[in-house]
């Protein structure tokens, strides 16, 4: 295998709509068990699955280059229906009464999402890079804390080297973006108490 083919399927199975989609039920199930997981699977269904159908759509309509819309000119739509989705989801979560870990780590999704967006609609900040490291986050929450955050963050290391090998980012944005997803959700964990 090839430095760029395994760019490529770094790119494409860390994809942040990837992790938004499969974060949530795992950390309901860690956390709470098969209740957990199913408040999970709720919020993935908006956080993760309605964004993604939005961009599917617009690969196949022309509009997008591809999932993982790398012309930044192109990416308010996909982004506000992103905001639409996680906005519906939390309001969702909080009258329904779900877990608030749950409600927790959509919050910190919006919270990363209020402080990428409009950095990415003048500067190419790496979404893939801030929700690895935001799902890491999460994950040392749920799990042991340092051997998940040195795994997370040999993880996060490799992802940003993907995005820079393909030429879609370059090493100041990567490292912004990781820096961001990191420092926004750990800060909404702890305004939670968690």
């Amino acid at each position: 295998m090839t430095a760029d083919s395994l760019a490529k399927r770094v790119t494409d199975l860390l994809a942040p709509q990837v992790l938004v989609i499969l974060m949530p039920p795992v950390v309901g199930l860690i956390a709470q068990g098969w209740g957990g997981a199913a408040w999970g699977l709720v919020a993935s269904a908006l956080c993760g699955g309605i964004p993604a159908a939005v961009i599917a759509a617009g690969v196949r309509s022309g509009r997008l280059d591809s999932h993982h819309i790398v012309d930044r000119a192109r990416r308010a739509g996909p982004l506000t229906a992103a905001i639409v989705a996680v906005l519906a989801a939390l309001l969702l979560l909080v009258l329904l009464g779900a877990p608030l870990l749950l409600v927790a780590t959509v919050t910190a999704m919006l919270v990363a999402l209020a402080v990428t967006v409009p950095i990415t609609l003048r500067w190419k900040i790496s979404f893939h890079a801030a929700v690895s490291a935001g799902t890491v986050v999460v994950l040392a929450y749920v799990l042991p804390p340092v051997p998940t955050s040195l795994a997370g963050a040999a993880v996060v290391a490799l992802v940003c080297w993907a995005r820079v090998r393909l030429a879609h980012h370059t090493w100041p944005q990567v490292v912004a973006g990781a820096a961001a997803g990191a420092l926004t959700t750990w800060a909404t964990l702890a305004a939670f108490g968690m």
